[in-house]
C-alpha cells in the first residue's frame, strides 16, 4: 500500500506530489506546485525546489541553504487557506498557506527533553507559469495564523483550533 502523500493532501504520495518530485509530471496547477514544494521540503529534494523556483529570484548558494534548513527542520502540516488564480489556464497565481513545523534537535538533546514547540509559517506565495510550467516567485509573510474556533487546528494536532493553539 502506498504511504499517504506528505502534502497532506489526503492522496497516496503516488498519485500526488511524487510524479512532480520525480520529473515525470509537472504541476498543472499553482496549488499543485505549492503542495508539491511543501512535499519536497519533507522528503529532502532539494534539487526540486531549486528546479521550481523562477531563475530570476534564485540565489546563488540556493541548494545549500535549502539542504541546510531540511536538515534542521521537521514539516508537520499544511493547510491551503486561499488560492487566487493559478488555474491551468492561468498565467499568475498566489496561494496562501500555513505550514506547521518543529525546529529539530541535535541527537544528543534526545530523551527526556520534551519536543521543540511547533510553530508556524504563514505566507501568501505567487507563482508565475512559462513555457507551460508553474515556478514559485516568492511570497509574502503574513502575521500568525489563526483557524476558526471549531476548525482543526493548523498544527495537525487533529484537537479544533479552541482546543489547541486557538
Amino acid at each position: 500500500m502506498d504511504r499517504p502523500c506528505p502534502c497532506h493532501s489526503g492522496h497516496a504520495f503516488a498519485a500526488c506530489c511524487e510524479p512532480y518530485l520525480s520529473g515525470a509530471a509537472i504541476a498543472p496547477t499553482a496549488v499543485a506546485l505549492m503542495r508539491s514544494r511543501y512535499a519536497a521540503f519533507r522528503e529532502g529534494a532539494a534539487d526540486y525546489l531549486v528546479a521550481t523556483h523562477h531563475p530570476s529570484a534564485r540565489a546563488a548558494d540556493e541548494r545549500a541553504e535549502l539542504q541546510r534548513s531540511i536538515a534542521g527542520t521537521d514539516w508537520v502540516n499544511l493547510v491551503i487557506v486561499d488560492t487566487q488564480n493559478g488555474s491551468e489556464g492561468d498565467a499568475k497565481g498566489d496561494v496562501e498557506f500555513v505550514a506547521a513545523f518543529r525546529q529539530k534537535r541535535p541527537a544528543i538533546a534526545l530523551g527526556a527533553v520534551p519536543a521543540p514547540e511547533v510553530g508556524q509559517m504563514h505566507e501568501r506565495s505567487f507563482f508565475v507559469r512559462e513555457d507551460g510550467r508553474w515556478l514559485y516567485v516568492d511570497g509574502e509573510q503574513l502575521p500568525a495564523y489563526r483557524a476558526k474556533r471549531n476548525d482543526p487546528c493548523w498544527c495537525g494536532s487533529g484537537r479544533k483550533a479552541k482546543q489547541c493553539h486557538g
